[in-house]
């Protein structure tokens, strides 16, 4: 492989070196100086088009375009003189000409690149007395997608987008001058697996979502990264919640989840279904213990666990091989599978250890994967050699089952898991939500999803990843590492480190 060829050149009186083909607000960028841009995305060719990057090139008569100027061997750029200035401002000023005043309703309020460059490089008052441009301001251009004609500024990034990256073209600039506009070609709507994105590139608020508008401020919003868990592509992710306890009945804690930046793996997108998982996080939880099909609001998890390992106990050690079974399931992290398996499989000696996962869907040949679980590769590392339960031979043998996770109805009927869980006598699941298996255990834990804590995925690819906590759990729920590590103090098994990373 060919080493990359480096250029030297100089920006605002600073030696900078990057690599031949940069442009030159790449190269600014890497050297920590900031230059406006509104069409610019790294992700697409330069367009030139917005014209807020003008910077000045020694040598050449009159300003350029930083997007569009690649780099080379002794360029000097200055990115601060006064023409420079007084363009970026001419720039500004057009664009809030015909731009309304939306500011206080704005869903890009406060991450708005308009309002932030207006305050940086502008502040200058409004002289036009012309009325402003009336366009229409609430266009469905579908799954879930707004279009705000009136907040436009033309940068063409969405356009650019669906023909680049989706390779699906629903959009278009149409018209010339003062009409032109973007749309949809005879009114199709958008309808990919990958249309949120055009949300996050949307550099103002013209393209809005739904199920964001009017929600909730960005400013409110903590932001913090994780690895999706919705299949195993392990997208980078960014979830933006807020924070404290308690919320009020139906209150949102998730406003949002957006595509973060890994060139491994997601490059700058995430696919919808990875977007939607943020009801994964808030809706539908198990917040509570559950016993005997009844909420315990003062029995804690810890008081619970104890009848677990009660039962586990009155096992006598040499059954246990044939009267416990586990299952299991790969939405848990890496560190929790290792732990399981010191637990189950070399503290207790278990042969009867199952995965139960989501059914596969369709992959799209992109982002989303067959498989809808974030560590499958991470099971086979921890020594597991995932198989589904046999229903028949559970309810013949098992004295005592422990089942993390809710997908045993995703491969059975109701009915024969009913049947066969009712012939087992000690029965505990642990599960993040609620559902129709609650009603047939002795006791339902309440557990942590992917986005509320910390751990290792291991990807399709075989890419490890680490993570921390985007959210913070309600009060009383806990992690299958808490669980499993509680367990094995209880039972007095020695399971060494629990944190494998």
């Amino acid at each position: 492989m060919s080493e990359v060829k480096m250029v030297g050149l100089t920006i605002d009186g600073r030696t900078v070196r990057a690599a031949e083909g940069t442009n030159v607000l790449q190269a600014a960028e890497q050297a920590g100086i900031s230059i406006p841009h509104f069409c610019y995305h790294p992700a697409f060719e330069a367009e030139g088009n917005c014209r807020l990057c003008l910077v000045e090139i020694e040598g050449l008569p009159k300003l350029d375009s930083a997007c569009s100027t690649v780099v080379r061997e002794g360029m000097i750029v200055r990115t601060s003189t006064a023409p420079v200035l007084e363009a970026r401002k001419d720039v500004l000023e057009f664009l809030l000409a015909e731009h309304p005043l939306d500011c206080p309703i704005c869903d890009k309020a406060g991450e708005c690149k308009l309002q932030d460059y207006y305050d940086r490089h502008g502040l200058f008052p409004g002289w036009f007395l012309e009325a402003k441009e009336k366009r229409q301001k609430k266009i469905s251009i579908g799954k879930g997608l707004l279009l705000d004609r009136e907040r436009c500024i033309l940068c063409t990034r969405c356009v650019r987008y669906l023909r680049k990256v989706t390779g699906t073209g629903e959009l278009g600039v149409f018209e010339r001058g003062v009409r032109a506009e973007v749309g949809t070609y005879d009114d199709a709507p958008i309808d990919n697996n990958y249309s949120g994105n055009l949300v996050d590139i949307c550099p103002v608020g013209a393209i809005t979502d739904t199920d964001f508008r009017f929600k909730t401020r960005a400013w409110f919003l903590e932001k913090r990264p994780t690895v999706c868990p919705r299949c195993s592509r392990g997208c980078a992710v960014i979830v933006e919640s807020v924070s404290g306890y308690p919320l009020e009945e139906g209150e949102r804690r998730v406003f949002r989840i957006r595509a973060g930046e890994n060139p491994a793996v997601n490059g700058y997108w995430i696919c919808d279904f990875g977007r939607a998982g943020r009801r994964d996080i808030d809706e539908g939880r198990q917040e509570r213990v559950i016993k005997s099909a009844s909420p315990e609001s003062e029995l804690s998890w810890q008081k619970a666990l104890a009848d677990v390992m009660a039962r586990i106990r009155s096992v006598p050690g040499p059954e246990r091989a044939a009267k416990v079974a586990v299952i299991l399931n790969s939405r848990m992290t890496r560190e929790e599978l290792t732990l399981a398996k010191r637990l189950f499989a070399e503290g207790l000696s278990l042969d009867k250890i199952f995965f139960a996962d989501p059914k596969p869907g369709a992959a799209d040949g992109f982002l989303l994967t067959e498989e809808r679980v974030p560590n499958a590769r991470g099971v086979l590392q921890a020594g597991f050699s995932p198989r589904l339960p046999d229903l028949d031979a559970l309810a013949a043998s098992v004295e005592v089952l422990l089942v993390f996770g809710s997908h045993l109805l995703d491969h059975f009927s109701e009915e024969a898991v009913s049947r066969a869980l009712a012939k087992i006598p000690s029965k505990f699941l642990f599960s993040a939500h609620t559902g129709p298996l609650d009603r047939l255990a002795e006791i339902v834990f309440p557990l942590a999803v992917s986005a509320e804590k910390s751990g290792t995925y291991i990807n399709i690819d075989g890419l490890r990843q680490s993570f921390g906590r985007a959210a913070e759990p309600a009060p009383g729920v806990v992690s299958e590492h808490e669980i499993l590590g509680c367990l094995a103090a209880g039972l007095g098994l020695n399971v060494g480190e629990h944190d494998v990373r």
